[in-house]
């Protein structure tokens, strides 16, 4: 990836410790989120780590899905001394364009404030709600 920054899927890299204290401590979505609950969401879900070149992790995401239908984009993040360089768009792009997400039919999302952020990628409000947002492409005759 350009500028010494790169996405792997191999959760074998990524840094526990980093997430869970990310997500308990600076995120208004799991805040005292526990490390046991961390472990349980990125093995039960397909996850995205951002690193730069000293292989220090500085973002991730990651995608609850079914593989065929359905993905749920959560956790989505970038560490506060790395945001404004475009790192959460590249995270973005690479999760939808990821070959087991592109071919969902519906890919959805909870934010509290980055609507406009996600619009740019094609999601839409669902409904009246103030938090979904989705990309569908599910057609129904």
């Amino acid at each position: 990836m350009k500028d010494g920054f790169y996405i792997s899927t191999d959760k074998n890299v990524l840094d526990m410790d980093f997430i869970n204290q990310y997500i308990a401590q600076h995120s208004y979505w799991g805040k005292d989120r526990s490390m046991e609950e961390t472990v349980l969401t990125v093995a039960n879900s397909l996850c995205f780590g951002v690193y730069n070149e000293a292989k220090e992790q500085v973002g991730f995401g990651r995608v609850v899905t079914d593989y065929i239908f359905f993905g749920y984009i959560m956790d989505v993040f970038i560490a506060n001394a790395y945001q404004k360089k475009g790192l959460g768009k590249r995270l973005v792009a690479f999760i939808l364009n990821h070959e087991s997400i592109k071919k969902l039919n519906t890919v959805a999302l909870k934010t509290k404030d980055a609507h406009s952020f996600y619009e740019q990628y094609g999601f839409k409000k669902i409904g009246d709600s103030a938090l979904w947002m989705s990309i569908d492409k599910q057609k129904i005759a």
